[in-house]
């Protein structure tokens, strides 16, 4: 922000020096998707080792995208003219050709699968660190977390969802039939909020409140909660959350981690291009495990309260469109998604220094 309390960027660039979220695991259940990533269309499959490529969705004989193709035991075969591709980008088969010329090959790009994830570098390959791909062990505890996905494409900006889910006071407003309760009490939540090595993290506390529609069909509460709601931005893409409640008097504060109401949920704001993203995300249940009836509906109740942010981030994007200069104001309630700003500035930033430095 600057000093006249103004966001200057609403449609902020890409950082391609990141780790993001290209798919769900189980996607690749049928061999292989499209999908596209920064302005690239890709190619994203499991070959028949059980190992994931992700390539340009462009051959290199003819341009044909290879999702018109198939997934053989050979690798990625081209729907065009038969050449096959590895997870590489390599070119290993040539039908009626036994030479295969050292430039048959497409762009391949890091990928890494990992807690049911598939995790995509789209910037410098020497750069890809595994090292710094979001760890989230919650879909490998599913008798602890019993979880669902999705996936959908939102029509805006990337950073407009990290802006959304960093500044919760917008629940009192746009899902009131759902997670949202009263508006004031969002307001009015006591709030930390700090900067992180690679982004922001705030944590808000609601005590004695009415809890909202979701908490009483999963928690079975009958009076009012002490209710809390973490998150974690992981610059550029990764929102992590813990939103959950206990009943009065059993030291919520001093303890969040005992019987009650749990949700853990992943964000992942996936750029498609400057002003559409694939939003990803994951919801655990920590509260009845056993049930998987408590999971289906907790699923059930959390969907519609996306499409909410789907449909406002949509025309938010709209009204930016007609203006993208423009800068947008801040106010109070903007701590926290003023910190995950400031953590994306610096990664483009040094994107563009090491960019330069290249070049040289």
């Amino acid at each position: 922000m600057t000093a006249t309390n103004t966001i200057e960027n609403a449609i902020v660039p890409f950082v391609k020096n990141a780790w993001y979220i290209a798919a769900w695991a189980e996607e690749l259940d049928d061999g292989m998707i499209s999908r596209t990533i920064m302005n690239k269309p890709l190619v994203i499959f499991r070959d028949a080792e059980g190992k994931v490529g992700v390539l340009e969705d462009r051959c290199c004989h003819r341009g044909a995208p290879l999702t018109h193709g198939e997934v053989i035991t050979e690798g990625l075969q081209c729907g065009y003219h038969g050449l096959v591709f590895d997870t590489t980008g390599a070119c290993v088969m040539i039908p009626g050709q036994k030479n295969i010329p050292p430039d048959a090959r497409v762009t391949a790009y890091p990928v890494v699968e990992q807690n049911q994830i598939i995790w995509i570098w789209t910037g410098d390959p020497a750069l890809a660190d595994e090292s710094k791909i979001v760890a989230y062990p919650y879909h490998d505890q599913p008798d602890k977390w019993p979880h669902r996905k999705a996936m959908f494409q939102i029509k805006s900006n990337y950073m407009l969802m990290i802006d959304n889910l960093m500044d919760l006071t917008h629940l009192g407003y746009v899902h009131t039939k759902t997670i949202g309760g009263n508006p004031n009490q969002h307001v009015a939540a006591e709030m930390e909020t700090r900067p992180t090595d690679n982004g922001a993290y705030f944590i808000r506390w609601m005590l004695d409140h009415k809890p909202p529609p979701t908490y009483v069909k999963g928690g079975k509460f009958e009076g009012n909660v002490d209710r809390w709601q973490e998150f974690e931005y992981v610059a550029p893409s990764i929102v992590l959350q813990w939103s959950g409640a206990l009943e009065m008097g059993k030291g919520a504060k001093e303890n969040r981690d005992q019987e009650g109401f749990h949700l853990r949920l992943l964000h992942a704001a996936t750029p498609e291009t400057e002003t559409t993203f694939h939003y990803f995300w994951s919801t655990s249940n920590g509260y009845r495990q056993d049930d998987p009836q408590a999971t289906q509906e907790m699923y059930e109740e959390i969907y519609p309260t996306f499409i909410e942010d789907q449909v406002i981030m949509g025309v938010q994007q709209d009204r930016i469109n007609l203006d993208p200069d423009r800068g947008l104001v801040a106010i109070h309630a903007d701590s926290a998604l003023a910190l995950g700003r400031i953590a994306v500035g610096k990664m483009l930033e040094k994107e563009q220094v090491q960019v330069s430095q290249a070049a040289e």
